[in-house]
């Protein structure tokens, strides 16, 4: 059975798409979970479905209203520029308006809202060539973002204070990073979901920040595990009918796990010692670039 399907074009753009996403949301997660941001990818997510909502009571595609509505919610992020609990609870404020906003518009509509409902848990194998081409498309915007702004943005994430002090422009590297968020979260969303979109941003980063200071390595890591749980999420479905965001959630929780046991396991001066690497390692460079 699972041979039969493997055969199938459908499975064959799933397992390409999943990739595509799993790549660049374990690239762009090591930033977030640096900058602390899971909240805001949380909130970006859930005003993207508002976003898909609006589209839907507009009469177009809700996916071009997923984009759109991550990329604003991303902006306004960006041009904050908050930190801490202050960043918190504006996220908080708007998110809370913006679901309503949400709630609203799906009322207001007078049709069926499958394809919303499908952005709230994910349809991998649903998606289209043309789909896949998008999805490629956006990758390649954000993956070439993330390679240009690599060094001043995670000086930035790791230490704001000395980047700011040493001339780096945070406000512009704010904004950058929250817009590649914005469109690697809008693309995560067709894959696993606004339920689930933090399996793939964020936890496949907190596990490979487990296991290894090294901001280089810890992204390969990252990028590694996204690409095992996306992948055997989707093969895992072909042979239980189970939906293929659960066992992409469970994948990465279990690596999640596993790195925090290997963590707790070593010498607590070897953890220290290795999570001190990224800014030991790290700022000199970011720094002399700021002053080029």
């Amino acid at each position: 059975m699972l041979t039969q399907l493997l055969a199938q074009h459908f499975v064959h753009t799933a397992l390409l798409a999943g990739a595509v996403v799993a790549v660049i949301c374990g690239a762009i997660g090591i930033f977030v979970v640096t900058r602390g941001a899971s909240f805001a990818v949380h909130a970006i997510s859930e005003l993207g479905f508002t976003g898909a909502a609006a589209a839907l009571v507009a009469g177009i595609d809700p996916v071009i209203g997923m984009i759109g509505g991550s990329l604003s919610v991303g902006l306004a992020l960006g041009f904050l520029s908050l930190r801490g609990r202050e960043r918190d609870s504006a996220i908080g404020a708007v998110l809370a308006f913006g679901l309503g906003v949400g709630v609203l518009l799906l009322s207001l509509y007078q049709g069926y809202a499958t394809e919303a409902t499908n952005l709230l848990f994910g349809s991998i194998v649903g998606v289209s060539d043309n789909q896949l081409r998008s999805l490629a498309i956006v990758a390649l915007v954000v993956g070439g973002g993330l390679a240009i702004a690599y060094r001043p943005l995670l000086f930035s994430s790791v230490d704001p204070e000395v980047a700011e002090s040493r001339g780096v422009p945070l406000r512009a590297l704010s904004i950058l990073i929250f817009l590649l968020i914005a469109l690697t979260t809008a693309e995560a969303i067709q894959v696993v979901g606004v339920l689930l979109v933090l399996t793939l941003v964020i936890t496949p980063a907190a596990a490979a920040q487990r296991l290894t200071g090294s901001p280089g390595v810890a992204m390969l890591l990252s990028i590694g595990i996204a690409l095992v749980s996306t992948e055997g999420g989707i093969l895992l479905a072909l042979e239980k009918p189970w939906p293929t965001s659960f066992f992409i959630a469970t994948i990465s929780f279990a690596a999640y796990l596993i790195a925090r046991v290997i963590d707790a396991t070593r010498p607590t001066v070897a953890r220290a010692s290795g999570r001190s690497t990224v800014s030991a390692a790290e700022t000199p460079p970011a720094a002399g670039l700021s002053q080029d």
